[in-house]
């Protein structure tokens, strides 16, 4: 198993042979379609986190995969204003990903038609693993999967139309322990022609709580041969991608509430997982002047991407509690800092901290983000009676089309 030192500080794994599944990740890339990514690292989708400001943060620390907020095809055939912004990548971002979420074939179609056609994306990833409420008592997300033709209709058309740009699916177990819907999901993505499957271990019944099932993206691996098979869920650290690679048999890891407030674990697992002749800079000694500055750097890039000091300023606020976890700084401090307005606010802020306070250990490992309790999902009448899909409820599908975290 695997050693290695504080993930925080980004420490290169140290290898020692114990009779665990033989891999060396380090010597992996991965192939999705015509891409080559030199690090089997990808950024999990986040509603309100992963635009473009936060993945080129990301991506100056690391390598890998880096996936826009979820875009519903509904708005984006239609063109709303807000979702042809999400869709636009900085001149730095290469290569260019989004996720998909809808409930309509054709619509589903119409969408990976126009980012082609535009030349919008390099990749595209479909999302069939929201857990949200207001999603799956519409039979969205999480919820879709069940519906085997549908699901089917929908990865068909995504692949028909998206011609040489790749395509890839995120789901769920399923819905609950009585309901899981990813081996048979996932034999119908690879008969379509997806170029990689990734699966957060958790039912949607199991939102973000408890610890995700490493041992389905196991058995995931074993059922699907033809292209990678991705693990999602529980990835805090380089040791904890390692591990679930050794211990899955899994192409990749999908790194989503991990990085919150730490989006150099992209430069740990690209040194960890990038190859021997990687070079994506020194391991980080994460000072709390180390972290200002990260924080600080996010900051800007947000009031770049929303073009508005206020509005970036607003927009890291939410991000303060990730970033200084565990580390000394006060409660004043903290709420001040969650108040900020300006970019010039935030240095005088800053200005005021111990910026050689050492890196806390243990206090700012481990979970972060929502986690919450397991709850009965929210499904439509009748959703479990069958896994057919009547005609006439196709149309009140179109309501599960929100703006909500890619799961």
């Amino acid at each position: 198993m695997p050693s290695v030192g504080a993930a925080g500080r980004g420490r290169v794994a140290v290898w020692e042979n114990v009779g665990v599944t033989t891999i060396a990740p380090a010597t992996r890339p991965l192939q999705i379609g015509a891409l080559t990514l030199d690090a089997p690292v990808v950024l999990a989708p986040m509603a309100g986190i992963t635009n473009t400001a936060f993945r080129r943060l990301c991506r100056e620390y690391g390598a890998g995969l880096y996936i826009s907020e979820m875009i519903t095809t509904r708005a984006l055939v239609e063109r709303n204003a807000t979702t042809m912004r999400l869709i636009t990548h900085h001149e730095s971002e290469t290569p260019r990903s989004i996720q998909l979420y809808g409930v309509d074939p054709a619509t589903v179609g119409a969408a990976v038609k126009l980012l082609v056609d535009e030349d919008r994306a390099d990749h595209i990833d479909m999302n069939f693993g929201c857990p949200v409420p207001k999603v799956t008592r519409k039979g969205g997300g999480a919820a879709l999967p069940w519906k085997k033709d549908l699901f089917a209709d929908i990865v068909t058309q995504a692949v028909r139309n998206a011609g040489d740009v790749p395509v890839t699916v995120k789901m769920r177990k399923g819905i609950d322990d009585d309901h899981l819907t990813y081996l048979d999901a996932a034999r119908t993505a690879e008969r379509a022609g997806v170029s990689a499957i990734a699966l957060h271990a958790r039912t949607a019944a199991e939102f973000y709580s408890g610890s995700a099932d490493w041992s389905a993206i196991a058995r995931l691996k074993d059922e699907i041969r033809s292209v990678p098979v991705l693990g999602n869920g529980d990835i805090w650290s380089a040791d904890d991608a390692v591990r679930m690679m050794a211990e899955t048999g899994c192409d990749g890891v999908v790194v989503g509430r991990g990085c919150l407030g730490r989006p150099w674990l992209f430069g740990d697992l690209a040194r960890t997982l990038g190859g021997e002749d990687a070079a994506y800079g020194e391991p980080v000694d994460a000072t709390l002047g180390f972290v200002a500055r990260a924080f600080r750097r996010h900051a800007e890039l947000l009031v770049e991407f929303f073009e508005d000091e206020d509005r970036g300023c607003r927009d890291i606020r939410k991000h303060v509690a990730w970033y200084f976890k565990g580390y000394p700084v006060g409660g004043e401090l903290r709420a001040q800092l969650a108040t900020v307005s300006s970019l010039d606010e935030i240095d005088a802020l800053l200005a005021t901290l111990d910026l050689d306070a050492p890196y806390p250990g243990a206090a700012a490992e481990g979970q972060r983000g929502r986690a919450g309790t397991p709850k009965r999902p929210a499904l439509p009448d009748g959703w479990l009676d069958s896994r057919e899909i009547p005609a006439d409820e196709s149309c009140a599908l179109a309501d599960a089309e929100l703006e909500h975290s890619g799961g």
